[in-house]
């Protein structure tokens, strides 16, 4: 599994930026959240305080390789 930011919710607020203890989420230049899938450890606090529901789990048969 991976967690996404769908785009078209994402506000840019930052909450999942606070909330993720390992510095895997940044506002890109578009003010959007991303994830930087390499220092994800998938324990999806940003999914759980984001106000927007803007993070996606993706299931692991969905993740493209």
């Amino acid at each position: 599994m991976k967690f996404e930011v769908n785009k078209s919710k994402c506000a840019g607020c930052g909450a999942c930026l606070r909330a993720c203890p390992h510095g895997a989420i940044k506002i890109g230049e578009d003010g959007k959240a991303f994830i930087d899938q390499s220092k994800c450890k998938k324990c999806g606090k940003c999914q759980r305080i984001c106000p927007f529901d803007a993070i996606e789990e993706i299931p692991e048969e969905e993740v493209k390789t």
